[in-house]
């Protein structure tokens, strides 16, 4: 039997909904004091509202005919926890593929698992 562990559900099914264009599905996972790093930002930003913000800029407009997240790990520290993984997707052209690392912590709150750092860069590797 495969263990997956429930943030990584978690990750799979916020990634479904960006790539169709709904950045919703990371704000409902991202805790109050969320710390967010995206390499098309020059800086990082601080807290549920400016990354609300953000991604209300980009509602409706990324979009991934298919995606992949790649070597999944969580590592649980207390009520904290590390995910890392790759990502692809790919548009319409399925050559055309954009390929990432991303490291996201995850605090346990009463409500279950939330985001409070997340780190996407883009690695220029092949997938």
């Amino acid at each position: 039997m495969t263990f997956t562990h429930p943030i990584i559900e978690l990750e799979k099914a916020a990634l479904e909904r960006w790539c169709n264009g709904d950045p919703a599905s990371f704000l409902e996972i991202s805790a109050e004091d969320v710390v967010y790093f995206d390499p098309f930002l020059p800086t990082r930003l601080d807290g549920l509202d400016k990354l609300s913000a953000y991604y209300a800029s980009l509602r409706g407009k990324i979009f991934a005919a298919r995606h992949e997240m790649l070597d999944p790990h969580v590592q649980e520290i207390g009520t904290a926890a590390v995910l890392t993984f790759r990502f692809v997707s790919y548009g319409d052209n399925e050559g055309a593929a954009m390929r990432w690392n991303c490291t996201e912590v995850y605090r346990k709150q009463a409500e279950g698992w939330r985001i409070v750092q997340t780190h996407w860069s883009l690695t220029g590797q092949a997938a």
